[in-house]
């Protein structure tokens, strides 16, 4: 069992175990690759959160293809700041790139839409995004996922990958925190 840090009593409740995660990850992949075979394909991950989960989903996606990493964030915290902070540091260039934007949740979907446009300026052939979950009851600007993993209610989610204040990344299963049942 991962310790706990400093504050905190008990380990999040399991919302979704390991086994789940990787039968929805593998689902995920085939997905992918069954719309994108015959096209190259470039995977751009959303760091820190979608970190696992693209490592999992891109080794599920029987496909010749790219990875590269962006950083971008909007939480604080347990709050939205409302604010995109964004560092776009690709490696690759985007332009005529057929590209899959993978992030951890899709919640008030301010940080998406962002870099989906972000990438799109830049000349991208086509963006599609992926996100491990997707939090709809939080959504403030107009913008839906072409895949998702798993849809969840209006919980706060750390493991595997997602944080508490950069805490609870390294948890193998995705779970909430007692008593951050009404948080974002």
């Amino acid at each position: 069992m991962t310790p706990l840090p400093l504050g905190f009593d008990a380990p999040p409740e399991t919302l979704f175990d390991e086994k789940a995660i990787a039968v929805r990850v593998k689902e995920l992949g085939a997905e992918i690759a069954g719309k994108r075979r015959g096209s190259d394909l470039t995977v751009v991950s959303i760091s820190n959160g979608a970190t696992i989960f693209a490592a999992d989903l891109v080794r599920a996606i029987d496909l010749p293809l790219r990875l590269d990493s962006l950083s971008a964030r909007s939480y604080d915290g347990t709050e939205s700041s409302g604010e995109v902070v964004f560092t776009p540091h690709l490696k690759l260039d985007p332009r005529g790139r057929n590209i899959l934007l993978v992030d951890d949740i899709l919640d008030t979907g301010r940080t998406l839409r962002r870099v989906v446009e972000y990438l799109k300026d830049a000349g991208a052939e086509s963006v599609e995004t992926c996100v491990m979950l997707d939090k709809p009851a939080r959504r403030v600007v107009g913008m839906e996922a072409d895949f998702v993993g798993f849809e969840i209610p209006d919980v706060f989610v750390v493991g595997y990958g997602l944080d508490y204040d950069e805490y609870f990344r390294n948890l193998p299963y995705i779970g909430t925190l007692p008593g951050t049942a009404s948080i974002g």
